[in-house]
């Protein structure tokens, strides 16, 4: 999958997925990260991961693109078209997707 931020992106709540590895690519601009409360900034080329478990928030630090690899794969690709693609009204996403995503606050 690929992931993109415009000019102006704020940190998503902090969560994390209890049994998939997350590894990320940077492949335009710069991406802000905080990883079990450590923040980074990677730019073009650098690639991390963030393993299964681990609470974290990821934001572009101006316009960036990135290559994110979830694995396994689970049902993540169906919870973010329930979110963003309007499929999810009348769902309770955060129990339906448990396994693949929960928040910390």
């Amino acid at each position: 999958m690929k992931a993109t931020y415009g000019e102006r992106s704020s940190l998503p709540p902090e969560h994390f997925h209890p049994s998939q590895v997350e590894r990320f690519e940077v492949l335009d601009g710069a991406v802000r990260a905080i990883i079990d409360g450590v923040e980074r900034r990677y730019e073009v080329g650098e690639t991390f991961e963030v393993p299964a478990g681990t609470r974290h928030q990821m934001t572009g630090d101006g316009p960036a693109r990135m290559r994110w690899e979830v694995r396994p794969a689970l049902r993540t690709a169906e919870f973010f078209e329930a979110l963003y693609g309007g499929a999810g009204a009348g769902r309770d996403l955060l129990t339906e997707f448990r396994d693949e995503i929960r928040f910390t606050g």
